[in-house]
């Protein structure tokens, strides 16, 4: 993958149904319906190609609490699924940027807690040397940097399903913009692995 312009690329990396939901009726933890199409091998393939040439992921306050609970012993277990394996060691080891004003000490290595508005992270980041920049599944980063303009590249899971109800992930906020796809793959399951890049005007 290459950068788009900005230096670093910064992908949003989220599951979403046919109707647009990143969560169904039952609340925000309702994601049961995501996780047969999450264990493919082509979703799997999928994650590890997104994440390949990143150096930074960020997470919201759930999404990470989520993410420590479960990723960081994956990496040695020997049970576990390859692909599973070679994601948990990058996550380890990449640098993890937690956006939240209650997580007062990160104990997974490599994490910081940042209390700033996460387009205001990004642009930071923007300044540092490294490699693309992954938002892991966090619906309120994601939002956050789409209505600043600061995300470059959209990874999307798209499961056949229909929820009916529940949380979306597109809202409405400023001014619409224009995405090239750039990648699709289908997986075993029927979903679609989509890779968007924003277009930017020159200049």
């Amino acid at each position: 993958m290459t950068a788009t312009g900005q230096g670093r690329t910064v992908v949003g990396n989220i599951a979403l149904s046919l109707d647009g939901r990143v969560a169904g009726p039952g609340g925000e933890y309702d994601m049961g319906w995501i996780v047969p199409h999450a264990v493919t091998a082509g979703a799997r393939s999928h994650m590890l190609r997104v994440t390949r040439d990143a150096t930074t992921a960020l997470l919201g306050r759930k999404n990470y609490q989520g993410f420590a609970g479960y990723w960081p012993s994956v990496a040695e277990d020997e049970n576990a699924h390859p692909d599973d394996r070679a994601f948990a060691r990058w996550l380890n080891a990449v640098e993890k940027v937690v956006f939240s004003h209650t997580v007062a000490d990160a104990v997974w290595d490599n994490t910081r807690v940042v209390s700033a508005d996460p387009a205001t992270a990004v642009k930071d980041l923007r300044q540092r040397d490294g490699g693309d920049i992954v938002v892991l599944a966090s619906t309120s980063v994601i939002r956050n940097l789409l209505d600043a303009g600061e995300l470059d590249r959209l990874s999307i899971t798209l499961c056949p399903e229909l929820v009916g109800a529940g949380a979306r992930l597109f809202q409405d906020g400023p001014a619409g913009s224009s995405w090239s796809l750039t990648d699709v793959n289908a997986t075993e399951s029927g979903a679609l692995c989509l890779l968007y890049d924003r277009i930017r005007a020159a200049g």
